[in-house]
């Protein structure tokens, strides 16, 4: 089936789709960095809506309608589809806040030039260290074809789905246990050179107070280079985790739908 923007229920398949793909573009990271002009997003969900809208033609049993409920829908399905994404990215910069609490860089913020806003420098690493694990996977490629499978899996024009939303909430709460898993090995470390640093008491003549800073820094930043490889090695494995949320994103969708 070819694009044809004069068939019955093109057009309105045309917008819908692009509801859509504007949430992913909206929300999915890479695509919704500040650093990608507003001119060149507008583009990609152009150029998808209509590669893809010959598809959604042939999976809609009936003409869909624009009603605020559809359109709001649609936009829904797509910040769920870019969300699990940008839940692992989330993950990265949440870990990075953590550490650099608690290696005591809290206060040395810098700009991240994803989101012209000042963030602590760890947590800017880790944003800016997982968005380019994403583009080595080819995570785009991937996102790009999660809408069309979504397309294939929730029709177009189906509506709002309360069981969806909820799965979206829910999955809120990957964003903070992977961000202190990543942040535990340095975490502990920090905590046990701490604790190796309470022998003041046993040694008062000890000025462990110029000390410890500078200790503590260096031992937390020596367990951030030994953990990245480990935390490299998921995100290198990510579109698994990835595609089992989509599943149940799927799945509560489709569930809402039926």
């Amino acid at each position: 089936m070819s694009f044809d923007l004069f068939a019955p229920g093109a057009a309105t398949t045309l917008v819908l789709l692009a509801a859509r793909v504007s949430g992913l573009v909206m929300v999915a990271p890479i695509f919704s960095t500040k650093s990608v002009p507003v001119a060149v997003r507008a583009c990609i969900v152009v150029l998808l809506t209509a590669l893809m809208q010959p598809v959604a033609m042939g999976q809609a049993v009936t003409a869909p309608v624009i009603t605020p409920e559809t359109f709001m829908g649609e936009t829904l399905v797509g910040f769920a589809l870019g969300l699990g994404a940008a839940l692992l990215v989330g993950a990265a910069s949440v870990a990075g806040d953590v550490m650099g609490m608690q290696i005591g860089l809290s206060g040395a913020a810098i700009l991240d030039p994803m989101s012209n806003t000042s963030e602590n420098v760890l947590g800017v690493f880790g944003n800016l260290f997982a968005i380019t694990l994403l583009l080595a996977v080819d995570a785009h490629l991937v996102m790009i074809d999660a809408i069309a499978q979504s397309v294939r899996a929730i029709p177009v024009g189906s509506g709002l789905h309360a069981e969806g939303m909820r799965t979206m909430v829910r999955g809120g709460s990957v964003l903070f246990g992977l961000g202190l898993q990543f942040a535990a090995p340095v975490t502990a470390t920090v905590l046990v050179a701490n604790t190796a640093l309470a022998i003041r008491r046993a040694a008062p003549s000890l000025n462990v107070l110029s000390l410890a800073f500078p200790i503590q820094i260096g031992i937390g930043l020596l367990a951030l280079s030994a953990s990245i490889p480990f935390i490299g090695a998921f995100y290198h494995g990510w579109s698994g985790v990835y595609m089992n949320t989509l599943h149940r994103v799927f799945n509560a969708f489709a569930h809402g739908a039926a």
